[in-house]
């Protein structure tokens, strides 16, 4: 009983925690209280259901617990207050009255669906575009503070400060729980494509962990990308994104082999991708590849897909690759997107001068604790010839690597 106990909660973890947690946020109105209130609901369960079996609806038992948690704090407080005010009258300061705004479940929002109206809330845009990302993580996911700190790249203190100021904003600011209307729509696009876009990456590897992906959040971001696709339809970037989600899972079938363990995409058996994906997803961004100007996730799509249509990996066109990550890179400047260009430049011009590229990055620092770019840098050096520095490079990216099947895979390269 204790063993199928652990399994349900930890499973619940992965499918509910979104939504039982934006339960809660109308109940609590304060997102560390509802946070709390809806940990130790997932603490309770694990004695509970040790004790009298998992429940029918797992979620809803949850939601529930939690919901009734954050009452009790909330009268509490309440009691609390009054019998302060009866010794004293407190100073009034600013933001003492501030409370979460929640959404009125009437028919004002655009669609009424819990999760996505948190996305919403972490896209506001009082918040700094990291602060959105990393709140999304911590709210729609329950990734631990160290995970994300992986995420970005920066210590856990670090983004432990930046989660802490970001609830503290939304709290002051009132920012409400609810999708915004269509005149407000707009202005959020861009964040919620890059949350939802973080959300897919995270489940397509798994920062840490004895899985290679999150299922479950692989599905989470697709099922929103979808829901946002009908709510701003006929946007290049909306149909771009939604495309390059369905491209890159559509191969998830053959990213592990029947032993459970990670293959490069030239190892992975095409037949077993999902072909009527890859289909929906060039029929997605057909009207816009041509585009004087593309945003980066039709570009990111259309390398995607370049990879998914070709019949083997030895015919993928590596000319056009690089010369849509020369495009990407005008949208969208980031060292990862270079780290990704030089792998195709080693295709067309030769390992020597992809690795100066990585070298680059190297010396530049930014990717100090990306474990992609010793992995990247061993991959060119073996093909140099120069095995020691490889080693050496390997190991690195092992040092850095946290998910046990990735791990795994950079150690049998080191074999």
């Amino acid at each position: 009983m204790e063993n199928e106990a652990r399994r349900a909660v930890a499973d619940t973890y992965q499918r509910e925690w979104a939504r039982v947690l934006a339960a809660t946020i109308r109940t609590a109105r304060d997102l560390d209280l509802a946070e709390e209130a809806v940990q130790d609901a997932f603490a309770e369960a694990l004695t509970t259901w040790e004790r009298d079996g998992v429940p029918k609806n797992p979620g809803a038992w949850l939601t529930t617990a939690a919901k009734r948690r954050a009452l009790d704090s909330l009268r509490r407080a309440s009691t609390y207050r009054m019998k302060l005010q009866l010794l004293v009258e407190p100073e009034h300061r600013e933001g003492d009255d501030a409370e979460l705004v929640t959404a009125d479940t009437g028919g004002g929002d655009v669609v009424a669906d819990d999760t996505m109206r948190l996305v919403f809330m972490c896209c506001h845009p009082s918040l700094s575009s990291e602060a959105q990302m990393a709140l999304t993580l911590r709210l729609v996911c329950g990734m631990t503070t160290t995970d994300i700190a992986r995420c970005f790249l920066v210590s856990e203190s670090t983004m432990s400060a930046r989660l802490t100021r970001a609830k503290k904003k939304i709290s002051i600011a009132r920012i409400p729980f609810q999708v915004p209307g269509p005149a407000d729509l707009p202005g959020r696009l861009g964040a919620v494509l890059g949350v939802i876009y973080l959300l897919f990456t995270i489940g397509h590897t798994a920062p840490t962990g004895e899985e290679l992906m999150k299922k479950e959040t692989v599905g989470e971001a697709l099922r929103l990308a979808l829901l946002l696709h009908e709510l701003v339809p006929e946007r290049a970037e909306v149909d771009g994104l939604l495309a390059l989600l369905l491209v890159n899972d559509a191969r998830q079938a053959s990213r592990l082999s029947v032993d459970g363990r990670s293959q490069r995409i030239s190892e992975q058996d095409r037949s077993a991708w999902d072909h009527a994906a890859i289909l929906e997803a060039r029929e997605l961004i057909a009207g816009h590849v041509q585009a004087e100007h593309p945003d980066q996730y039709t570009l990111q799509a259309s390398i995607a897909l370049l990879h998914a249509e070709a019949p083997t990996y030895d015919e993928v066109d590596w000319r056009e690759i690089v010369r849509l990550y020369d495009q990407l890179l005008l949208a969208w400047p980031s060292p990862v997107v270079q780290l990704n260009r030089a792998v195709a430049l080693a295709k067309t011009r030769g390992p020597q001068a992809a690795l100066d590229v990585v070298v680059g990055l190297e010396d530049d620092g930014q990717l100090n604790r990306y474990q992609y770019l010793p992995a990247v840098k061993a991959y060119l050096l073996d093909q140099l010839g120069r095995s020691d520095e490889a080693h050496a490079a390997r190991t690195r990216a092992f040092e850095l690597a946290a998910n046990e099947v990735e791990r795994d895979f950079i150690l049998r390269q080191n074999d």
